[in-house]
């Protein structure tokens, strides 16, 4: 990966629907020069894919919040992955330190976010739950080129 790949990735990054043109002027490299590097970065895995980055208040879960779980054991049992099918929880981290698994979960309500804690209480090995309601989102993307 050279400077220009991180170029492009950072542009990417910011806006994905920008076109291969539009990438190519910014970056002073032809349309198709700009598609070949992105075959090249999502065959080498650097793109692990494209998404549409959503609002939750816009689409109704405007609640955020962060659980720390504590569990017996490892934690990372088919029963806690399983909670993924759950499209209310945005990511699962197994961590270093006073805590085991870490969640994000975006929900429709604190009754919603009760309804996951609920749930999560049913895994075997659950021993304690913490969260952290998110008051506001200063920044919030993905890793850096």
């Amino acid at each position: 990966m050279d400077d220009m790949d991180r170029k492009l990735l950072g542009l990417l990054a910011g806006d994905a629907t920008l076109s291969y043109k539009e990438m190519g002027e910014q970056l002073h490299l032809s349309a198709p020069a700009v598609h070949e590097r992105v075959k090249k970065l999502k065959k080498s895995g650097a793109i692990a894919g494209t998404v549409a980055r959503l609002d939750g208040t816009a689409v109704g879960r405007p609640l955020c919040a962060f659980i720390h779980m504590d569990t017996e054991g490892w934690g990372k049992s088919p029963e806690l992955l399983s909670i993924q099918e759950d499209s209310r929880i945005e990511e699962i981290h197994a961590v270093a330190g006073d805590t085991c698994v870490i969640l994000k979960v975006r929900c429709e309500s604190t009754k919603a976010l009760e309804d996951i804690l609920h749930r999560l209480y049913q895994v075997p090995g659950m021993i304690r739950t913490q969260s952290y309601i998110v008051l506001n989102t200063y920044l919030e993307r993905g890793p850096g080129v």
